[in-house]
């Protein structure tokens, strides 16, 4: 079964006179389940594809169908509906609250939906002890390390039970030995929980982990090669 399907997919920007090709027609699938590393250099328009899969930013033209939903011609109401329900985000940049402990800013994406605060503080820990910080949940951004920040994103990401997660650059602010750990931990949170997780990274060291790695340059794929 696929959790994405992309066919014949366009980006183009008109920057002044001048038109350019984010994207120029792009096919591929992503099966539910997979980690899947989307790879190129800067430029080569791997983030504006995860923000069009995302719905975050709408193609040219094309199809972008997720969970067996078109999601291309959705209206930013439709959009929201559809993120919230179906989409995680993992960041570069961690994007905690620093007023928050980690807890907190693992249930504050619970709050958004009404649930009880008792049931948000459940999940919260639930999430936390599967990332491993147990320990540090009553932590503040500022008295955690980098890697238990990420670990943190990672948990926020899960509590809302999404079906695909999006990962851009998620150890970009990480040395070697921590981007190790948490690309591992990811590997067993898409495994244990089985989620679809779709990250887009420049470093082939990282894209290792995945089951599946798309290149792409210049906005078009060149290879797409799942893992035996």
């Amino acid at each position: 079964m696929d959790a994405i399907r992309v066919k014949n997919l366009y980006k183009y920007y008109q920057i002044g006179d001048e038109t350019v090709k984010a994207l120029d027609g792009i096919d591929f699938s992503i099966k539910e389940g997979e980690f899947c590393a989307i790879v190129g250099t800067s430029g080569s328009g791997k983030s504006t594809l995860l923000n069009m899969l995302a719905g975050l930013e709408p193609p040219t033209k094309g199809e972008i169908i997720v969970n067996k939903r078109h999601i291309e011609h959705l209206k930013e109401n439709g959009l929201v509906k559809f993120r919230r329900e179906n989409v995680g985000f993992i960041f570069q940049s961690y994007q905690l609250l620093g007023t928050m402990n980690a807890l907190e800013n693992v249930a504050l994406p619970l709050s958004f939906r009404g649930i009880p605060r008792a049931r948000r503080e459940k999940k919260a820990r639930d999430m936390l002890k599967l990332v491993h910080l147990e320990k540090h949940m009553k932590h503040m951004p500022a008295q955690m390390s980098g890697g238990q920040q990420q670990r943190v994103g990672v948990a926020r990401a899960l509590v809302m039970e999404p079906r695909i997660i999006f990962a851009d650059e998620p150890t970009g602010n990480l040395d070697t030995k921590t981007s190790k750990e948490i690309m591992e931990l990811m590997q067993n949170v898409v495994k244990e929980e089985n989620r679809t997780l779709v990250m887009v990274t420049h470093d082939n060291e990282l894209a290792s982990y995945a089951d599946r790695v798309i290149r792409i340059i210049d906005g078009h794929v060149v290879s797409n090669e799942v893992k035996e």
